[in-house]
């Protein structure tokens, strides 16, 4: 697998099972699956032993690097959201959850040189890790680079063996999945606030439109009416929803007659601008700038509730299992319950020491489901569901901005500088 790039060569190894003619002590390097060895040649194996993959559960694990030389894999499915199961009083239990200190004790921060892209003088001596990770459980397989401002959004349409990122740069890039190269630029006309993907379809947000393509069919629609820039987007009960800088949650219903998008309903209340959505079950749910979260009934497109508990605008929602999970910049994540009433309450405050940004929900290389939360001081924290233990950090040179679940226990980020990173779950030997 060739990308130019020595230091992912170092990180993929060779082939799972087979051992490099230096490797000759028969251990798995531990630096190799925290994703940060940079030794060459190193002296231990950068593969897991036969006899632990043969063991190992890891989900699609053909579908990874190293399965017919991909960087990876975009099939039909694009990978689900951690499931499972825990009641209220399962929340913030685990180690390194809301009151007990990480498990895993390693340097705070990685070497600010090697963050930055510079040289390290101290090189190997180096007393800081040169990682962009700081974790066991996922190692980094490539970054891609191209985009000159903030990544916004990632998707990954069925069907198609490319990856999609957006950017305030006013282009979508399409990255080939064989290569881990920039296969295309598409310049959209204005800065992209949001982008996702549902089947064939690439919906984009931008100011004052949301620009539609069809991988399948190669068609292409512009559909008017948001008012400012497009911040989020969410598909549900065969509808599209935009929300916009205005404070309105457009809706859009597909006609098979026209081939098109049809206007179908605004969704007003909210007092500011709306920055994200998320749909769970027959419900939508939308946070704001205005601090609070509207939950929408999709049946009659009309505001059954309205949450008040967060002090500063509401960055991203998330539906695991039977709750609703909200980030905000008042530095807390929130897990929200519906009571006997059927109304949302707070079952779970987490308190993290700055502004959250992005939730992603997705399960690790066991299964096990794992939240990722990217914070405003350019980190993004790795916790166990629903116990929030500490599973590691992921640094970006910039806030990451944007997370994407892929398959076979990939994952992408994007962060300020534009750069996106390739992840990859790896088992954790402490989690077996």
């Amino acid at each position: 697998m060739d990308f130019g790039n020595r230091r992912v060569h170092n990180r993929l190894g060779p082939a799972p099972g087979a051992a490099s003619s230096s490797s000759s002590s028969g251990k798995v390097c531990h630096h190799w699956r925290a994703g940060r060895c940079n030794r060459f040649p190193c002296p231990f194996l950068h593969s897991e032993l036969p006899e632990a993959a043969a063991n190992s559960s890891r989900p699609n694990q053909r579908d990874g690097p190293g399965a017919g030389g991909h960087v990876w894999r975009n099939p039909n499915s694009g990978g689900g959201r951690g499931g499972g199961s825990g009641g209220p009083n399962r929340w913030g239990r685990g180690p390194g959850g809301a009151d007990v200190a990480p498990r895993n004790r390693v340097q705070d921060r990685p070497c600010k040189y090697f963050l930055a892209g510079e040289h390290c003088s101290y090189g190997e001596r180096c007393r800081y890790p040169h990682t962009y990770c700081m974790s066991n459980s996922i190692t980094l397989l490539t970054p891609l680079q191209g985009h000159e401002q903030v990544v916004t959004g990632i998707a990954l349409p069925n069907g198609s063996d490319k990856l999609y990122s957006g950017s305030r740069d006013g282009t979508v890039r399409l990255w080939d999945c064989q290569t881990g190269q920039c296969a295309g630029v598409l310049k959209v006309g204005g800065e992209v606030g949001c982008m996702i993907s549902e089947g064939p379809w690439v919906f984009v947000g931008m100011p004052d439109a949301v620009k539609v393509w069809n991988m399948q069919t190669q068609a292409e629609m512009n559909l008017t009416g948001p008012t400012g820039q497009v911040y989020a987007l969410a598909v549900g009960n065969e509808l599209l929803f935009a929300a916009t800088q205005d404070g309105r949650i457009l809706a859009w219903r597909f006609s098979a007659a026209t081939n098109c998008f049809e206007p179908a309903a605004a969704l007003e209340g909210h007092q500011l601008a709306v920055v994200s959505l998320i749909v769970g079950g027959m419900r939508l749910y939308s946070g704001s700038m205005d601090k609070t979260i509207r939950v929408w009934d999709l049946a009659t497109l009309q505001c059954i509730q309205t949450l008040s508990d967060h002090t500063s605008v509401v960055m991203s929602l998330l539906c695991w299992d039977q709750f609703l999970l909200s980030c905000s910049l008042d530095k807390t994540i929130k897990v929200w319950a519906a009571t006997e009433s059927g109304k949302l309450e707070v079952t779970y405050t987490h308190t993290e020491d700055n502004g959250a940004l992005a939730l992603a929900g997705m399960p690790d290389a066991q299964s096990k489901p794992v939240l990722v939360c990217s914070l405003n001081d350019n980190t993004a924290r790795l916790y166990d569901l629903p116990s929030f233990s500490d599973r590691g950090k992921i640094f970006g040179k910039q806030e990451i901005r944007a997370i994407q679940t892929g398959p076979g226990g990939l994952f992408f980020t994007g962060d300020g500088t534009g750069e996106l990173k390739v992840w990859q779950w790896v088992i954790d030997a402490s989690q077996t």
